[in-house]
């Protein structure tokens, strides 16, 4: 039970957004152009950096529907998802991925540990201003998100399918601030 009250029955960030509407338009707003907008990031690694991120701060209901959303745009390489988060290293994704996601992973711990070389890497396998600045933003946000979510013990569904409806709906819809559950 969330600690605020919320509309009932609804999970996660849509609950709290659904009770304070002008906060969470902006926020909503945020999640679009950073997930969905121009980027020379696919909007499948947007959403796999966002649920890295969300799985390192143990959001699950962050992590889960990132990762449906994810899974539905990786759409015949969807099991990238699962690869990354159980082993990122060893995931079947490009070493530019990688260093973006080691940075995003950096970011969930503290701005200040990414480090010049942890930027040189990234370039050096060809990631530019644009994809190293969008996966720092990516990251900052989700820590922002997750700690919403989790510090106001938002709903957090324990079905998959759920979460599988969630992603198809954000990858469909893209993030809209909703007016029911």
């Amino acid at each position: 039970m969330a600690y605020i009250n919320v509309p009932e029955g609804v999970p996660g960030i849509r609950a709290l957004v659904m009770f304070r509407p002008e906060t969470g338009k902006p926020l909503y707003d945020l999640a679009q152009v950073l997930l969905r907008g121009e980027s020379p990031l696919s909007e499948a690694e947007r959403e796999l950096i966002a649920t890295y991120v969300s799985y390192l701060n143990d959001c699950t209901f962050c992590m889960s529907s990132h990762a449906a959303a994810a899974r539905c745009l990786f759409s015949d390489n969807k099991d990238t998802v699962d690869a990354v988060l159980k082993d990122m290293q060893h995931a079947n994704v490009s070493e530019k991925l990688k260093t973006l996601l080691h940075i995003a992973g950096k970011v969930q711990i503290l701005g200040k540990e990414v480090l010049p070389e942890d930027i040189e890497a990234a370039r050096k396998l060809g990631a530019n201003d644009r994809e190293i600045h969008d996966t720092v933003l990516i990251a900052a946000t989700f820590c922002m998100f997750n700690r919403y979510v989790d510090g106001l013990a938002s709903l957090t569904p324990t079905d998959p399918a759920e979460y599988d409806a969630m992603g198809k709906r954000m990858t469909e819809k893209g993030y809209q601030l909703p007016t029911t559950g």
